[in-house]
């Protein structure tokens, strides 16, 4: 049994035709059909129903098949291991990030990364936190940033920064006079959020202590849309201090104020497969973006998830 034939066994399974197993594997049709039957004279097996017009594995070649999978990534695995152990960081990275943080951190981020690795290659995708969370464990994503908690034994979990909360609110309500503003002045003020599924909503709606808003809501599908809503009158809401830091000229009719009492803030970490190929990177990565941190978070407690 070898691996050459293991790659041989999904690809069939996948694609359900022997020439396109074939094409997909680089080799021949007569080559892969060779290999296939070596490997089910070797198991004493038939691991595909060919008498259907799709190839289709057996009962049992369906479990063979996802067995063959997972020692396809541990070898390679074991490939990308040896590949990057002179220069872990000379490598590129599929990185995933919620569209909350994206446009706000990831200027300076790129900046200090570009900086102390140029090696590192980073390929973002700015997606919200459930399909983040799925891309990562399918394989299509190596890493994420995004707001924790995260509670997923398979992943690896470093937290790299607390953002605490701004109020925003319209330049000529009454709130707008205040040095700080208290949550629960914010939340009877028609405290508007974001539409379901970005992790923010939820946010805003723990650190006011709020399970849902009893009236009827307005949701933005941004952060920029709910700060144009706030600017025209509609109500307030709470933004994370890097997507308030400096206005622009379209923002004057917003003013934001911190919280009192401490406020409410986030956690923003790294998360990352605890079994992938390049763990040592997102390590070196995540030490990385910790110790450069943009102005107005402070450091997260260092724990690992």
């Amino acid at each position: 049994m070898t691996l050459q034939e293991l790659r041989y066994v999904v690809a069939l399974a996948d694609l359900g035709h022997f020439g396109q197993a074939a094409e997909a594997c680089f080799v021949s049709q007569s080559t892969l059909s060779t290999g296939l039957k070596k490997l089910e004279e070797f198991l004493g097996l038939t691991l595909f129903d060919r008498s259907l017009k799709r190839v289709t594995p057996t009962p049992i070649g369906r479990e063979i098949v996802e067995s063959a999978r997972l020692i396809l990534q541990e070898a390679d695995r074991i490939r990308d291991l040896a590949r990057h152990a002179q220069d872990p960081m000379d490598r590129t990275v599929q990185l995933g990030v919620i569209p909350t943080l994206g446009p706000y951190y990831l200027p300076h981020a790129l900046t200090i990364v570009h900086k102390l690795h140029p090696s590192l290659r980073l390929l973002l995708r700015e997606v919200m936190t459930p399909h983040l969370l799925a891309d990562l464990a399918e394989g299509r994503l190596d890493a994420g940033l995004l707001a924790l908690p995260i509670d997923d034994p398979g992943l690896e979990v470093a937290p790299l920064f607390v953002e605490p909360f701004l109020a925003a609110v319209p330049a000529d309500h009454a709130l707008a006079r205040r040095k700080e503003i208290e949550l629960d002045e914010l939340a009877q003020a028609g405290l508007l959020l974001l539409e379901e599924g970005h992790c923010l909503r939820d946010q805003a709606l723990e650190a006011c202590r709020l399970e849902g808003l009893k009236s009827e809501e307005i949701r933005a599908t941004s952060l920029e849309t709910l700060r144009q809503m706030v600017g025209m009158g509609l109500g307030v809401t709470l933004i994370p201090v890097l997507a308030g830091a400096n206005p622009k000229p379209t923002r004057r009719q917003v003013v934001m104020r911190p919280l009192a009492g401490g406020g409410a803030a986030r956690t923003i970490g790294l998360v990352w497969r605890r079994r992938s190929p390049a763990a040592r990177t997102m390590a070196i990565l995540a030490q990385t973006l910790a110790d450069y941190l943009p102005d107005g978070v402070h450091a997260a407690e260092t724990a690992s998830g």
